[in-house]
């Protein structure tokens, strides 16, 4: 079963969507997102593109502010600082990666916790190790709905994660723990990894590496969750961390590049922006 994030994305939006319209009737407006555009990295740049048209078809408000990657951190602290006060946005989000000489750690800790759609900030991380209502991360949240859409039982799997970023690899290991499996992490550099992962019922792959997973590494009837976006540099063509044509008859659930996780991912960015504005009406 190849898993199409982009078909259950569509089905979620629709719902989010006839949720979105009886917002200002019940409350007055609509949720507001705002997205804070450092330089003009082109997949930045995509990725931006993409939250708008999808907050548009919500029926969310968004606002994209795009500033010169010469902005100082100081100035971009100041920005944040005035979103945080302002009561019409309920959502605040940073596009990583920013210029090298902007500390990331200080600007996801200087997004308000509550405003913090990416689930990054330090003490929503904290809330989601210690089972605490918090914002999950984007790419987590949509990894495990995939998954149960798609029928996978989870509880009682061994599963292997690849990758140990506090963006995908640790919130997802936790997450999948938070559902019974037995997780084991590892990244690329582990001793005889293949017999690692060969071990796997379900493989998650978040390293940002070309084909880095091959068929041998990959036990029959695994379910391969792949997160990473890369080009192919022989073809130039997008692809994942997993090697998709070799792995796919041998899997038994996979997600392919473009299409799987990356359409997942901005749908939870739309459903946590609604969960912020939600809970500032203490409706959740």
């Amino acid at each position: 079963m190849i898993i199409s994030g982009k078909e259950l994305s569509v089905k979620l939006k629709d719902e989010m969507k006839a949720q979105v319209a009886t917002f200002p009737d019940k409350y007055g407006r609509v949720p507001h997102l705002v997205v804070i555009l450092v330089g003009e990295d082109p997949g930045s740049v995509s990725y931006v593109t993409g939250k708008a048209k999808a907050s548009e078809y919500v029926g969310i408000r968004n606002t994209t502010i795009r500033k010169p990657d010469t902005i100082s951190e100081a100035e971009l602290l100041s920005l944040i600082g005035e979103l945080n006060a302002d009561d019409s946005v309920d959502g605040i989000l940073v596009q990583l990666p920013l210029p090298k000489h902007i500390s990331e750690d200080n600007v996801i800790a200087a997004i308000a916790k509550e405003k913090d759609v990416d689930g990054f900030h330090p003490l929503n991380v904290a809330a989601l190790w210690q089972k605490q209502d918090c914002v999950l991360p984007c790419t987590p949240k949509g990894i495990i709905k995939m998954l149960k859409v798609a029928g996978v039982e989870i509880k009682g799997k061994r599963a292997v994660v690849i990758g140990r970023s506090n963006i995908v690899g640790l919130p997802v290991s936790k997450l999948l723990l938070d559902e019974n499996a037995t997780v084991t992490i590892a990244h690329s550099r582990t001793v005889d990894l293949p017999s690692v992962t060969r071990n796997a019922e379900i493989l998650v792959v978040a390293i940002g590496r070309p084909k880095f997973v091959t068929a041998d590494m990959v036990a029959e009837g695994a379910v391969v969750i792949d997160v990473g976006v890369n080009r192919d540099p022989e073809t130039g063509k997008l692809c994942g961390d997993v090697d998709f044509a070799a792995i796919e008859p041998k899997a038994s659930v996979i997600t392919p590049v473009p299409g799987g996780v990356g359409p997942m991912t901005i749908t939870c960015l739309m459903e946590n922006t609604i969960e912020c504005f939600l809970r500032k009406h203490s409706i959740m």
